[in-house]
């Protein structure tokens, strides 16, 4: 088997990647779960004043997802590249360091001039429009000092800001929406002067501001340590690498958040924003599958660029993709069978769980994302960037077809199917072309295997035996048997101390 033939050096190099990657999860999966608890505060019945409200929170997010794209432009990316690439990695660090912040002050200044326009635009409310922008500012002040933080390898330091990040949002939140009521109503003490009613979302908003504020003050050492220099030629070269990393980020945010913002035009004015909340809520349950890519990712990434010139890199290209199915599919199926139980811990009112339907579809359509971010490794290293804007136009033009056409007939049922659609299409193309233009031998059989045996499981334990977790977790144990049954050598390799 090829997992036997793989030697310890490649082990020891996995295990690394592994802790590396577990460092960045709990970056990643903690402040997320803590996230998760602004949802079920959000969604609780005496916060928002409806599930509506909770759509409009919604849809100003979808937007922050699109903004937060175009700010970062690929940047990002590119700097891991040339950092990798370069020799003079003061000068990439400053180059972009420098970019970021000119565009960032820039865009912000003239989205800041013509905020009244924007809010008719998107028909969100001037006064959120003008803490959104601000937090976009600090957000993308931080990206290059993250970005740096990755490339040399310190990942705790990263873990322990992004955390503190999302305490101090929820801890805002959690006052801002009942501790300042409840102090106003008691009408003693000086918060109670401040406080607004009917002014729940501002105060949201206000809590991420604040807190984005703070994440840039923990990082704002970064700034004075780069030289600020500035090359224009190594500027160029990364702008090129970076500007099909825009297109395809574009597109990507168009898959991901356009069916909130679809739901809310093609849906009838009465139901849209009350759909859009319904949605959105459920659509959270799925992200136990993107924290475990997103994860994957932020370990991954910087170890594909310094791989890439060692000796038969695309032998650990290809194991890694294995490994990331293989719990992937565990987590799919796991959080099938407990899904019932997870809406009652995180969704805080039974008007939201109507739109239960689409959590297998957007569960599957993530894992289905994470196996195209693995994928995506050939035209990273190759310099290719321009396919994956090829693949990711793809993907849009297919969610916004299938959303047009579905929402009015399925409503969010539509925007699910359009979202798995969109991804798995984009898997596929991917693998394909990555077939021609960088051969990574694939262990297709075992892939198909582990994705196809959680799918199914995952349908029987949804759609057969829905709440009977007695045979939930049998299918549960009897899958996990197999991995256990084929994957035992190399994990008590992997477990093994060097």
């Amino acid at each position: 088997m090829q997992l036997r033939q793989t030697n310890h050096l490649e082990l020891s190099i996995f295990k690394a990647l592994f802790k590396q990657t577990f460092i960045y999860g709990l970056a990643t999966v903690l402040p997320r779960m803590l996230s998760f608890l602004l949802v079920r505060l959000h969604t609780g019945e005496d916060i928002l004043k409806s599930v509506a409200d909770y759509g409009d929170v919604s849809l100003i997010y979808s937007y922050f997802v699109l903004f937060n794209v175009i700010l970062a432009y690929g940047m990002e990316t590119a700097f891991f590249r040339f950092f990798n690439k370069e020799t003079d990695k003061e000068k990439v660090v400053s180059t972009a360091a420098i970019a970021l912040v000119v565009t960032s002050f820039a865009f912000f200044s003239i989205a800041l001039y013509f905020q009244n326009h924007l809010a008719q635009i998107v028909d969100i409310r001037a006064d959120y429009i003008h803490l959104v922008l601000w937090i976009l500012l600090l957000d993308a002040l931080v990206v290059i000092p993250f970005a740096w933080l990755r490339a040399n390898a310190k990942p705790m330091k990263y873990a322990i800001i992004k955390l503190t990040n999302v305490i101090l949002n929820l801890g805002l939140n959690l006052f801002f929406l009942i501790g300042l009521k409840k102090i106003a109503l008691g009408g003693e003490g000086m918060f109670s002067s401040i406080y607004r009613s009917n002014f729940e979302v501002n105060y949201i908003f206000i809590a991420n501001l604040i807190a984005s504020a703070v994440t840039l003050l923990l990082m704002v050492g970064f700034y004075f340590k780069i030289t600020y220099t500035f090359d224009k030629h190594l500027w160029r070269r990364m702008m090129r690498y970076a500007m099909p990393v825009l297109i395809a980020g574009v597109a990507f945010s168009i898959n991901e958040t356009f069916d909130r913002i679809l739901l809310n035009k093609l849906l009838p004015e009465g139901i849209a924003k009350t759909q859009v909340g319904m949605y959105s809520a459920c659509y959270k349950l799925a992200l136990f599958m993107t924290l475990y890519a997103t994860a994957f990712r932020l370990g991954i990434e910087p170890f594909f660029f310094s791989h890439a010139k060692s000796k038969n890199p695309q032998k650990g290209y290809a194991l890694i993709l294995e490994y990331f199915v293989i719990f992937g599919a565990i987590i799919l199926l796991t959080v099938i069978v407990f899904v019932d139980l997870l809406k009652i811990i995180f969704i805080g009112d039974e008007a939201y769980w109507e739109a239960m339907w689409i959590v297998p579809l957007i569960l599957l359509a993530n894992f289905c994302l994470g196996i195209y971010h693995n994928l995506s490794v050939w035209y990273k290293v190759t310099d290719n960037t321009k396919y994956g804007a090829y693949i990711s136009i793809c993907g849009a033009i297919i969610t916004l077809g299938l959303n047009f056409w579905l929402i009015p007939i399925l409503s969010y049922k539509g925007a699910a199917i359009a979202t798995l659609s969109a991804y798995a299409i984009m898997m596929v193309l991917s693998f394909y072309l990555g077939k021609k233009h960088y051969p990574i031998p694939y262990n297709i059989k075992k892939i198909v295997t582990y994705l196809g045996g959680s799918v199914g499981l995952s349908i029987l334990s949804f759609y057969q035996f829905r709440g009977n977790y007695i045979i939930g977790i049998a299918l549960l144990i009897v899958f996990l048997g197999i991995v256990y049954v084929l994957e035992k050598h190399t994990l008590k390799m992997l477990l093994k101390n060097k």
